[in-house]
């Protein structure tokens, strides 16, 4: 079977995409072959265009200047710096580079109409190839309109409906290039909070599937069967196209081996007049933790917000830290036994000493501890590599570090993360909202033997809800770790600030996810060529 042309609509940084192209036949060849990728952020598109070089030579062949790239980056934060880099790279393998360009496209679907007749033009030329035996389209239109979150915090802009915000509409992209160029599959990701969204009064997901079905609408014809162009829609999780409960659609990632309760609404479709085979389901696989993935990563200490460069040294931020014994709550504690654990692990700060990490963390193999599964080493590493890229922590102000402290220690003597209310009152933010108890949960433990919490955008803003479990390095996540929980390779590199770095990691599908997801099609595709 040749390569099986793919569309990826709404790529951000490629993690679903990244799913595709990694998937390989029993003779280890690749099966899907990327041929458009479309994403509006610019930085989400420089990752794109990025990867998609990188996937341009074969497995272990990846030029050495590719990993100098990313050692080179880290030296400096010149944005000039940083793109004559990357256009050096470039110019030394023109060929390659031109494919990427050509591959990932920086474009906003749903702008103008001299982009749909490009995109268009695109695609067919893709289909039409003699090569193409069937192609598909993957994506997942932004979701901020539907998801419970997104919802909750438009309710309180002045003037605000869902009707009129154009994000509740994108969809509407995806369906466009489905209606007109009938796609053999399609895969649709989103946030489970569409299942519950209303427009004008109806059901956002009902509608949804509806359109999916039938993308070129309920066409009144003589004929009793409607003969036009037709989908199933199949989840993931189930065996039935027409499940009981809108639910079925969810997939929970950690029960597939991913290392992050990430619960996703995914659909399948298949062109009827394509197959009538039905998919298989996701198969279940062991549980994977927090500290399965991310213990190897070189361990980092925490910054000091308001702190002059100069002054940010680890001696100052261990001394800063050691002015917490002198606290009443640790001197006069409610639980002896935890206290007596953070003055330990006090002490012990100051006999290993830690940085804050960088663009590019250089660390030998043998510093690494093992993956406790084989196929996790072999997906996350690259020897090549000889380090860790977008792993530098963040700066925290000094009452965040004691409550990072606090929080970090209780979970590792709890198995739990603290809710607000079991702070000792001196760590209590003074906030207004901080004791009406929508807010318990401000400072989340990410626990060290259970997969994590979802890894959203939202990471961007502040690290209260991704505090690693080691108290000893008193931070929140790293982008690194947070792509880990994401399951990224350790060679996918992330292009723009750190900020700009972890809303390209929030936003994606986990490429070991999408790598079971491209399974079930190939599967599919194969018994029905066959």
């Amino acid at each position: 079977m040749t390569h099986i042309p793919v569309i990826d609509l709404f790529a951000g940084p490629g993690g679903l995409g990244e799913g595709f192209s990694v998937f390989t036949a029993q003779n280890e060849n690749p099966v899907f072959d990327i041929a458009l990728s479309i994403e509006k952020d610019p930085y989400a598109h420089s990752t794109l265009e990025l990867r998609s070089f990188f996937r341009k030579f074969p497995k272990g062949k990846v030029p050495e200047e590719y990993y100098e790239y990313i050692r080179k980056k880290s030296l400096t934060r010149s944005p000039k710096v940083h793109q004559k880099l990357r256009s050096e790279l470039f110019e030394k393998y023109p060929h390659e580079a031109q494919m990427a360009r050509e591959e990932a496209w920086h474009a906003e679907l749903g702008q103008n109409e001299e982009l749909y007749e490009k995109i268009d033009s695109r695609i067919e030329t893709i289909r039409r190839n003699s090569l193409t035996k069937c192609w598909g389209v993957i994506g997942g239109p932004p979701c901020q309109a539907y998801s419970v979150i997104g919802r909750s915090r438009n309710k309180g802009k002045c003037g605000y409906s869902a009707e009129s915000d154009k994000r509740s509409y994108l969809y509407q992209q995806y369906l466009r290039i489905i209606a007109r160029h009938e796609p053999d599959f399609f895969v649709m990701e989103n946030v489970k909070g569409m299942l519950s969204a209303k427009l004008n009064g109806q059901s956002v997901f009902n509608q949804i599937l509806d359109d999916l079905r039938r993308p070129r609408g309920k066409k009144k014809t003589s004929i009793q069967k409607y003969n036009g162009l037709e989908y199933e829609i199949y989840p993931l999780t189930a065996d039935s196209s027409i499940p009981e409960k809108s639910s079925d659609f969810i997939v929970h990632a950690e029960q597939y081996g991913i290392p992050q309760t990430r619960h996703r609404v995914i659909l399948l479709g298949i062109k009827r007049s394509f197959s009538e085979e039905k998919p298989i389901r996701l198969a279940h696989k062991p549980v994977v933790a927090v500290k399965d993935v991310l213990d190897d990563l070189p361990a980092l200490r925490s910054g000091l917000s308001r702190e002059k460069k100069i002054n940010n040294t680890f001696n100052r931020w261990a001394e800063t830290l050691w002015q917490i014994i002198d606290q009443d709550w640790l001197k006069n504690p409610h639980n002896r036994e935890l206290a007596d654990s953070i003055k330990e692990i006090i002490v012990s700060v100051f006999n290993n000493e830690l940085d804050q990490g960088g663009e590019f963390v250089p660390f030998e193999k043998t510093e690494k501890k093992a993956f406790k599964y084989k196929d996790l080493s072999e997906w996350y590493m690259d020897e090549r590599l000889k380090g860790a890229c977008n792993h530098s922590s963040r700066s925290h102000m000094v009452s965040d570090l004691y409550r990072y402290l606090y929080a970090a220690s209780f979970a590792e003597k709890e198995k739990r993360s603290p809710l607000l209310a079991e702070f000792p009152e001196e760590l209590i933010p003074a906030h207004k909202n901080a004791g009406s108890g929508h807010f318990n949960d401000r400072f989340r433990v990410q626990l060290a033997d259970k997969p994590s919490t979802t890894v959203t955008s939202h990471i961007s803003k502040d690290g209260h809800y991704f505090i690693h479990y080691d108290p000893e390095q008193c931070r929140s996540l790293t982008v690194r770790e947070a792509a880990r929980l994401q399951t990224f390779p350790d060679n996918y590199f992330f292009e723009g600030s750190r900020t700009q770095q972890y809303i390209q990691v929030g936003n994606a599908v986990p490429p070991l996810l999408a790598r079971q997801i491209a399974e079930i099609v190939h599967e599919l595709i194969r018994r029905t060529l066959n």
